[in-house]
């Protein structure tokens, strides 16, 4: 499996495909500025999108009882633990982004 790009190379990249003489720091600024934004957003309304890339929408997940179950490989009869009401975020992709990976 390919390794990720951590932030730096993130950054490093966008400022190789900049011509008009972008700095790191200014990329880096950007970015953070995006991330804050995101943050803000997803916290007060629940959606955020990233045009051209990606939709953020957080999901509330309800709380689940404990339940007995049977394991499917062992056939041992479990107990699955309860878990409380939570909140998730999932992105979904652009249509933009899922025609640059056909």
């Amino acid at each position: 499996m390919p390794s990720t790009l951590s932030k730096s190379a993130i950054i490093e990249s966008i400022t190789k495909l900049q011509t008009d003489g972008t700095s790191k720091r200014q990329v880096r600024s950007v970015i953070d500025a995006l991330v804050t934004v995101g943050h803000k957003e997803l916290k007060k309304s629940g959606v955020f999108v990233v045009p051209g890339f990606a939709k953020f929408v957080v999901v509330k997940r309800p709380a689940t009882k404990e339940r007995k179950g049977i394991n499917p490989f062992t056939k041992e009869p479990t107990v699955f633990k309860a878990r409380p009401a939570r909140k998730v975020v999932k992105a979904r992709p652009i249509k933009a982004v899922k025609d640059a990976i056909a």
